[in-house]
């Protein structure tokens, strides 16, 4: 990924500033932190004209619908302190000019607005595009003294420039540097960066070997190209310093702009989520996984409850011949054809010992079935996690991941909130006209297809003991191969792909069934047969 330059930002100006002179700032939001939308209206049309101040992705544009949902742009309820100050000296107000100081990634609206006593003022709104150094920062143009900013800058942060309200509005230190628009010497290609204003890292390693003049009419701008390459590495408004038939090409600077970060500010949401959400499930499964595990070894030890019962049984029939408040005794053992020696309470008779032993069998009894329940909730609980995280980790896209939201964060799982999921969601193959394979991505999709979609007579497919997708063969006519298929399918998507050996069951959907409050996805089977793939 690149920097939003200063010479992008020129190419920018220039085209948006004939819809942005005398526009009127009709509504300003703040997504978050770093993000900012305005909408402008001009000539009987409104914009969104979105800056971003993050660091990673700093650049200003007008949103188009599709990149607007690709940036997962949500506005808060309550909106920031910086937003309610903009939209009270901002909101209403007439955009009267657009400027980018020179050399400067700084772009400036110049707004007519009115105080307190409805006096005319003059503001300005700076976009400062400077890396982690990014601000935007709202001054009275009359008196230079800052309002506010979204994010003040203190000594201790930087010696050569604070910004925050009520100090006076500086620009930063100029760089000491050339203009090559007026430069005839020589040029040294490794240092073009370094040397001139107006030159980025990434439109120094572009120009490698180009002729001074060549680089000039760049810098003027003259014959615009904007275009991206097939794999979104670069961008650059000159197609000719880019590979050739590798390239994807706009009509506009701003449509290359809005796209290129678009696809990476959706990249990194989409990396950011997945992390989080795999996080999530991690704890939960190995919490689950833990308390399992401690429950199996608490059954195993709790099996020697018939001890008790014999015990009990053994005392009661030799109750008249032996002598009460003794320390042990000894008797014989029919059922394992044994002498063996019982330890007692010397304080109790052999009756209340033998009932002593009776309680402890009931007691073992009762824990152990109860124990034995709780296993099998676990044991669904951990399937369950594990589909879940199948889920995460075979998700392509960040609208995969938000649709299994609800399943991941805890308020939403306590309160059952359910989602409506359409068909064309769904992965769908039609290997001829009268078959139709449907795969779940989810659980949600995984409920929805046996729940909805499938009929009595159906064929579902799924990996033996392994988390993975739900296959659902919907065909007139069922032969070999379009067995074969499907179970392929489900080895393909589940957990268990790379596999060398795994056994697929498939079962007609009417010996499904779903236990009541059991969990999204979750089925028990019957009259199952098992395919071996190999």
């Amino acid at each position: 990924m690149i920097t939003f330059d200063a010479l992008t930002l020129k190419a920018l100006n220039t085209e948006l500033e004939g819809f942005i002179d005398g526009a009127r700032i009709s509504k300003i939001q703040q997504p978050t932190r770093r993000e900012f939308i305005f909408s402008l209206r001009n000539n009987g049309e409104t914009k969104q004209f979105y800056v971003n101040i993050n660091p990673q992705f700093y650049h200003a544009c007008f949103l188009s619908k599709t990149n607007y949902e690709k940036r997962q742009l949500e506005i808060p309820q309550k909106p920031p302190m910086f937003c309610m100050l903009l939209r009270k000296y901002l909101e209403n107000s007439k955009i009267a000019k657009v400027n980018q100081p020179e050399n400067e990634r700084i772009l400036e609206f110049y707004i007519e607005s009115y105080n307190e006593l409805g006096d005319n003022i003059y503001l300005c709104l700076a976009f400062e595009f400077m890396g982690k150094h990014s601000n935007v920062i709202l001054y009275n143009y009359d008196t230079n003294i800052i309002i506010g900013c979204a994010h003040n800058v203190g000594a201790e942060k930087s010696r050569e420039r604070e910004i925050y309200g009520s100090l006076p509005y500086i620009y930063p230190p100029k760089q000491q540097k050339t203009n090559i628009l007026t430069y005839n010497g020589e040029i040294d290609y490794s240092r073009l960066s370094d040397d001139f204003y107006m030159i980025s890292k990434n439109f120094e390693n572009q120009c490698q070997a180009t002729p001074l003049e060549q680089i000039k009419n760049y810098i003027q701008l003259k014959n615009i190209s904007p275009c991206i390459t097939k794999d979104f590495k670069t961008y650059s408004l000159f197609e000719n310093l880019l590979p050739q038939n590798n390239t994807i090409k706009y009509s506009t600077v701003n449509e290359m702009i809005d796209d290129y970060y678009a696809h990476y500010i959706g990249l990194n949401k989409y990396e950011t989520l997945k992390t989080h959400y795999h996080s999530i499930i991690s704890k939960k499964l190995k919490k689950v996984s833990k308390t399992l595990k401690q429950m199996e070894y608490k059954l195993i030890s709790d099996s020697d409850s018939d001890k008790y019962r014999l015990y009990g049984d053994l005392l009661m029939a030799n109750l008249y011949q032996l002598k009460d408040y003794s320390e042990n005794v000894s008797v014989y053992d029919y059922e394992n054809n044994k002498q063996i020696q019982i330890s007692l309470d010397k304080l109790k008779t052999i009756k209340d010992n033998a009932n002593e032993f009776y309680k402890l069998y009931n007691k073992s009894k009762a824990s152990k079935t109860k124990l034995t329940e709780l296993i099998e909730e676990y044991k669904a609980n951990k399937t369950y996690f594990e589909q879940i995280l199948y889920s995460i980790n075979s998700a392509q896209n960040i609208n995969d991941l938000l649709e299994i939201k609800d399943e991941i964060i805890e308020e939403e799982i306590q309160h059952k909130k359910k989602s409506k999921i359409q068909i064309s969601e769904i992965l769908k193959l039609t290997p001829n006209d009268t078959t139709t394979i449907y795969i779940g991505k989810n659980n949600k999709q995984n409920d929805y297809i046996i729940s909805k979609l499938a009929d009595e007579d159906d064929l579902w497919f799924h990996v033996h003991n392994c988390a993975g997708s739900h296959v659902l063969l919907k065909t007139q006519e069922i032969t070999d191969e379009l067995i074969l298929k499907c179970a392929k399918l489900a080895k393909e998507y589940s957990s268990a792909k790379n596999s060398s050996k795994i056994g697929v069951i498939y079962t007609k959907r009417k010996y499904l069934r779903k236990p009541p409050g059991a969990n999204l996805g979750y089925v028990t089977y019957r009259n199952e047969k098992e395919i071996v793939l190999d």
